[in-house]
């Protein structure tokens, strides 16, 4: 059984697919990590940039933490889904001169 913050985070199956998020958002928990932890910004800098609560920033953080595995995991396969659709299906607009 997973225990889920529902005060800070919440998964719907209808929103961004099911991914983890801030509750009343659409900002998945893989944001705010990718912001923090690849991107440098400060949780103190995220929270008021998106209008989100410090709680719920951090919140995030701690959910991805716990669940990195499975968030990276994801987060793969869908760079590799965007590389696999970019080789099927390239741009037309690099035909344009």
């Amino acid at each position: 059984m997973q225990t889920v913050s529902t005060e800070h985070i919440e998964i719907t199956p209808s929103v961004r697919n099911g991914k983890p998020r801030i509750a009343g958002t659409r900002i998945a928990v893989e944001d705010i990590a990718v912001m923090h932890l690849k991107m440098g910004y400060s949780l103190i800098e995220i929270a008021p940039k998106y209008n989100l609560s410090l709680g719920s920033v951090y919140a995030a953080m701690a959910y991805y933490f716990d669940n990195k595995e499975e968030i990276e995991h994801r987060m793969t396969q869908e760079v590799e889904y965007i590389k696999e659709l970019k080789q099927n299906y390239p741009s037309k607009l690099h035909n344009i001169s």
